[in-house]
């Protein structure tokens, strides 16, 4: 559904991004992360025909981003990061607008704009003054006219930004059900949105791709170490701490919680068998002792940390010479 193939921007002297490559399937929904100024948001104006590139191309929906660029405006949805709502309109008459705009037939546009309201929550404020709404709202009156004409493909820049918790999870099942019938990018800061909705993940800095997979693989792949926590009771946590980093295969040991720790052993090492042993034996209380995936959050900061490092270096060599 989005093919993207080296594209670039430029904006003067800046690259603002450079060479990014992917591909979407029908149905999924992608994470695309970066820290701010990593170039995401100048991706998906680029994949939505706000701007064209400076080099390479793209196809959305199966049209070219130079040559059919009308046809992709009607057949995908977008909610930029500053939705560009008519304070004067109320939501009925904006989302009515926007399917106009998008070309939904005359007859289908009351049945699709009700559709939209409903599905976004907005039916009980749909007649007041989009001026009058809060941020949550105005948020949601954004996305009600992002798929008001149902479309293929839904690009979404920080779709959940001014909902208070539930407004957020009811946007999360929204998302769900509309990638049943679309495909969906997603760009969000708030990481366990992206583990609770996202297939695959893209993560950018610099412009770059520095990673693209699925979270479960880009966790095998960049942790060295596996982790494991505990929570005891009945001694101090230094006590624990210092005794439980002798046990073979444990590199290291570190407080997570009050008498909580992390241990910290090689990939395919299991300390789980030893540690109970060793409670055991010392008359202490066991209270938890689980294996911890590497989270989302952890992966990101690694990669744009290690990243940042690199080019880092790269510009020190590079004046050296």
């Amino acid at each position: 559904m989005i093919t993207a193939s080296n594209l670039t921007k430029r904006f003067n002297e800046k690259l603002a991004v450079d060479s990014l490559s992917f591909e979407m399937a029908a149905g999924e929904v992608l994470g695309f992360l970066g820290p701010n100024g990593a170039g995401k948001t100048t991706t998906m104006r680029m994949l939505t025909c706000y701007f064209p590139p400076t080099s390479g191309t793209a196809t959305v929906a199966g049209f070219d981003i130079y040559n059919d660029s009308k046809k992709i405006r009607q057949n995908i949805g977008y909610l930029p990061e500053l939705v560009p709502l008519h304070p004067e309109m109320t939501p009925r008459e904006f989302v009515g607008f926007a399917a106009a705009a998008k070309g939904v037939a005359h007859g289908d546009r009351k049945r699709f704009v009700e559709e939209a309201l409903g599905r976004c929550n907005l039916l009980n404020v749909a007649d007041q003054l989009i001026s009058q709404l809060s941020r949550g709202y105005r948020q949601r009156v954004g996305l009600a006219q992002a798929i008001v004409n149902k479309p293929k493909v839904l690009i979404l820049d920080e779709p959940t930004v001014g909902l208070d918790p539930a407004q957020i999870l009811d946007i999360r099942t929204l998302i769900r059900d509309i990638a049943q019938h679309s495909t969906v990018l997603l760009s969000t800061h708030i990481l366990p949105e992206v583990e609770a909705i996202c297939s695959r993940v893209i993560i950018i800095s610099g412009g770059r791709i520095r990673a693209l997979d699925t979270p479960e693989n880009l966790t095998k792949s960049l942790s060295s170490n596996q982790r494991t926590l505990v929570e005891l009771g009945g001694v101090e946590d230094e006590v624990a701490a210092e005794a439980l980093a002798k046990i073979e295969g444990v590199t290291s040991v570190g407080p997570s919680s009050p008498h909580h720790l992390w241990i910290d052993s090689p990939r395919g090492v299991d300390p789980r068998a030893e540690i109970a042993k060793m409670v055991v034996e010392k008359g202490w209380q066991l209270l938890t002792l689980q294996s911890q995936n590497m989270k989302l959050e952890d992966i990101f900061l690694k990669v744009v940390t290690s990243e940042a490092t690199s080019e880092e270096t790269r510009e020190e060599v590079g004046g050296a010479v």
